[in-house]
């Protein structure tokens, strides 16, 4: 669904939830009732309709395309197959990755090795798997929910703990920007499901603070990875040191 008719979409749903009628909004705009449906059908608005229409809804343009964007079906997850094809190529994943943290199509082929034409292509198979919308003069739109995550145990999550993981861990992390703890402790199942929640907050706060850094230029940006684990474990020395029961 292309921008226009995304707004249109959305102006429909508050005429409707407004109890407003297409005659309603003709009055409203001193136009006809039939020139009303032309417009909605063409898909020509121009700005000053359609912040006149945002207007009599009670919006702002701005406000009118945010709620048009939060109706727009999002990705919450690929399949399996999908995150196959991702991984299958570094520079589609390179890509994919820059997508989704905003990178213009221009950043992209002056900060990494791959030419325009390449990026287009690549940037294709993104909006095919429906990670993005390529839009005219190669705007990138993403279409993924907040929330996105890729799948447990997927080729994602596989190629990190095997390709990515160690490079990650390959630091004193004693930058100012970096930060590493390692903490252990016996908990009850109602502490550890505390501390899970308390996990999940700070992973909704990470891409709350992502969102908001979006504003700023690519240069004022920094990529920062953060990794969140926990699971049941005993180091193997200790284990080797168990009494053995009868």
């Amino acid at each position: 669904m292309t921008e226009t008719a995304q707004l249109i979409a959305t102006i429909k749903k508050q005429l409707k939830s407004q109890g407003m009628t297409y005659r309603d909004l003709a009055l409203a705009l001193k136009i006809s009732e039939p020139s009303i449906k032309r417009m909605f059908a063409s898909k020509r608005l121009t700005i000053d309709r359609l912040v006149q229409i945002s207007n009599l809804l009670g919006f702002t343009l701005a406000e009118l395309t945010k709620e048009a964007q939060a109706a727009q079906p999002q990705l919450h997850t690929l399949t399996e197959k999908q995150e196959r094809e991702v991984v299958s190529d570094p520079k589609l994943l390179m890509i994919a990755v820059c997508a989704l943290n905003h990178w213009a199509m221009d950043e992209i082929t002056e900060y990494y090795k791959v030419s325009k034409a390449e990026c287009i292509k690549y940037l294709l198979r993104l909006d095919k798997l429906r990670l993005i919308d390529l839009l005219p003069g190669n705007r990138i739109r993403i279409v993924v929910a907040r929330d996105f995550d890729w799948l447990p145990n997927g080729p994602i999550t596989q190629y990190f703990q095997s390709r990515g993981l160690n490079d990650f861990l390959k630091s004193g992390f004693a930058r100012e920007d970096e930060t590493m703890m390692f903490l252990h402790g016996m908990f009850s199942d109602q502490a550890l499901a505390q501390i899970r929640d308390e996990l999940r907050k700070l992973r909704q706060k990470f891409a709350e603070l992502h969102g908001e850094s979006l504003s700023a230029p690519l240069s004022k940006r920094r990529g920062i990875g953060l990794l969140l684990a926990m699971r049941g474990w005993e180091p193997d020395d200790f284990s080797q040191m168990r009494r053995k029961k009868d």
